[in-house]
């Protein structure tokens, strides 16, 4: 099996969490991470399952390297009947747009016809919890269910 993990970061922390995720599962599938500004909406297909690890910026907005390749989803609009993902939040539950970053780009993989398998996951920055440590975890559960 073939897991792409797209992080999108503007303090490096969810690239800080994707990369655990790799450390995590890369001994039991072929995985990898990639920002998400450098990875091209065309490159998205059925038989890669992605991770998709996002935090939230400001006002409940998407952090920087996430906005190219949202704005490629909203432009482009493939398909993508057959994709599956999950969706790693990081975000901070003091703000009312708690980890909404992860969650605009979940609804968006939904309405092209992306599927999401399990829970979202998310990381509260006011637990005092490491976020790879929450993510790790998750990410094996995502795993045992895929």
């Amino acid at each position: 099996m073939n897991i792409q993990v797209l992080f999108g970061t503007e303090t490096g922390n969810a690239e800080m969490v994707a990369d655990d995720i790799v450390d995590a599962l890369a001994h039991e599938v072929e995985i990898s991470a990639t920002d998400m500004s450098k990875f091209q909406v065309a490159g998205l297909n059925a038989e890669t399952f992605y991770i998709v690890v996002c935090s939230t910026y400001g006002d409940g907005e998407l952090p920087n390297s996430a906005q190219p390749f949202f704005a490629a989803l909203e432009s482009e609009k493939p398909d993508l009947a057959g994709l599956r993902f999950a969706v790693f939040g990081l975000g901070d539950s003091f703000y009312a747009t708690f980890n909404r970053g992860s969650e605009i780009i979940a609804e968006r993989l939904v309405a092209l016809g992306g599927r999401q398998v399990g829970e979202r996951g998310a990381h509260d920055a006011s637990s005092g919890e490491l976020p790879g440590d929450i993510a790790m975890q998750w990410a094996k559960e995502i795993l045992a269910a895929i």
